[in-house]
């Protein structure tokens, strides 16, 4: 370890430290565990409830939906939620701008969200089934800089492929500041948008975000990060995806405070020692997905340093849980090795 990162370490442990003296409380984040339900879809694509039932019964208290409400009236949802003890800050179904867009933000208040995407009208639809009736909506693109649909996943950057093995993005153009600085704006308008219903934009990452820009200095998220209005725009930062891109998790919490309200859980092998002349989209192609706590990513200091992320909700996600042999026992070994990490 090197003088420099002791000593951030250090300074970042004494700053926690100094809060509980003065009296914060830190939330208990055993009580509210979630799981992205991508991490189960499998299952899901047999019996919906029933898997949501599964899901509640292992422990977990929140979900973030990828593929959909299964043609459920929005009331209908939130009703089935309750049957199960859940609750759904946030999701990755998200809503399509057009002239329903209010109609749909008023569906997904209704089930209790608080942090969603908008997708442009107009552009590719989704596929699979994904999120029919009032309030819900086709998935939306993969976030900018992951690679289209069919390229593994369906639903953004990922192996996809199975626990490991080669795979990921193919090499890619870099993107203009200029560009994302447009994207930006137009997460800002959306989130004026819902923030009408309590809501606010989410920002999801992988790895593509972490590619240099036209510019060679910036990233997409840094610009991103830059840009956005923190009273509109939420980063949901998929640690395990940003672990595999090379960046320093505690040095991204200090550098930004309070921006990363939701994280994806998401742990990972392979991500050490690798030739720093990688970009990120080939660390991803080497890095091979576990459930949490198998991996190498370090979830102590990580959820010890929530406060000063800014921490409000988080889940659970393993993209290839299916792949590593049951999706819903991946599901069952996550949940109780962060328990025993945050224990």
């Amino acid at each position: 370890m090197t003088g420099n990162r002791r000593t951030f370490l250090k300074g970042m442990g004494g700053a926690l430290c100094s809060s509980a003296l003065l009296g914060d409380t830190a939330p208990d984040w055993k009580k509210q565990i979630g799981l992205e339900l991508f991490t189960v879809r499998d299952l899901m694509q047999k019996d919906f409830e029933g898997t949501i039932a599964r899901v509640a019964e292992i422990g977990y208290k929140e979900v973030e939906p990828a593929t959909g409400y299964n043609n459920l009236e929005p009331k209908q949802f939130r009703a089935m939620l309750d049957r199960y003890g859940l609750t759904m800050p946030s999701t990755h179904s998200g809503a399509t701008d057009g002239p329903d867009l209010e109609k749909q933000l008023e569906g997904f208040q209704i089930m209790g969200l608080k942090y969603t995407e908008v997708r442009g009208g107009g552009g590719r639809g989704g596929g699979g089934g994904r999120g029919q009736g009032a309030g819900a909506a086709p998935a939306p693109p993969p976030a900018a800089g992951a690679p289209p649909d069919g390229a593994g996943r369906g639903r953004g950057a990922g192996m996809g492929r199975g626990p490991g093995g080669p795979g990921g993005p193919p090499p890619r153009n870099a993107q203009s500041v200029e560009s994302v600085k447009r994207s930006a704006e137009q997460l800002n308008k959306y989130g004026a948008v819902v923030k009408k219903f309590g809501m606010k934009m989410l920002i999801h990452n992988h790895t593509g975000e972490f590619e240099l820009l036209d510019d060679g200095r910036q990233t997409q998220y840094d610009v991103l990060l830059a840009e956005t209005d923190p009273e509109l725009v939420a980063m949901q930062l998929d640690i395990g995806w940003a672990s595999v891109a090379g960046k320093n998790i505690l040095e991204m919490f200090a550098r930004n405070p309070g921006r990363y309200e939701l994280w994806h859980v998401k742990d990972a092998i392979d991500i050490r020692n690798l030739d720093p002349r990688m970009t990120p989209s080939e660390r991803q192609r080497i890095a091979k997905l576990v459930p949490v706590g198998l991996g190498e990513v370090d979830y102590r200091s990580i959820f010890a340093a929530a406060k000063v992320a800014g921490l409000k909700h988080f889940c659970i996600e393993q993209d290839s849980a299916s792949q590593w042999g049951d999706s819903m026992a991946a599901s069952r070994v996550s949940f109780q090795n962060l328990v025993r990490i945050l224990s």
